[in-house]
């Protein structure tokens, strides 16, 4: 991805998980974010990071967003499995892996994840897995449609996204 330039929604997509801890024990969470726009897509929360549950995050975005050119990850075993390599085939996505220690080829899902991190879950640890799932909806909620975005030209994701994939 270095030196690509990024100028429509649905042409790069990146994906990670990270580690949300609760106010007894964690869980995980996986996300899928729109490069171009910020906007996080559609996300998930397991006990575990099995590769299943990644699969059926990515082919739930594909069927509500369409496909992506260039699907970016990190080289987990979940994204590196046959499995989700061939959804991704099957829908002519371009495949970009994170090299071994470049964290910041997958910066935008990391960012979210200290925005939702910093700004939610560490200021009140949530109860349970009920309780996270909510706190997390109303955070992407408020992320997707309220927070203004510095680098997107103060705007929240959604108006990016949305305007943009209409013009296109």
């Amino acid at each position: 991805m270095k030196g690509l330039v990024i100028d429509r929604p649905n042409q790069v997509w990146q994906t990670d998980i990270t580690y949300i801890p609760m106010f007894r024990g964690f869980m995980y969470m996986n996300a899928i974010i729109d490069v171009y726009s910020r906007k996080i897509l559609n996300w998930s929360i397991s006990n575990s990071m099995d590769k299943q549950w990644c699969i059926e995050l990515l082919r739930d975005t594909i069927a509500q967003y369409g496909n992506t050119e260039i699907h970016n990850s990190d080289q987990g075993s979940q994204y590196t499995s046959s499995e989700y390599i061939e959804v991704l085939k099957e829908h002519d996505i371009q495949i970009s892996m994170d090299s071994k220690g470049r964290a910041l080829d997958n910066i935008f899902i990391e960012r979210f994840w200290k925005s939702l991190k910093y700004e939610k879950i560490y200021l009140n640890p949530p109860n349970g897995g009920l309780d996270l799932y909510q706190m997390v909806t109303e955070y992407i909620e408020f992320y997707n449609t309220k927070r203004r975005h510095t680098e997107i030209g103060k705007v929240p994701p959604d108006q990016i996204y949305n305007t943009k994939r209409i013009a296109s």
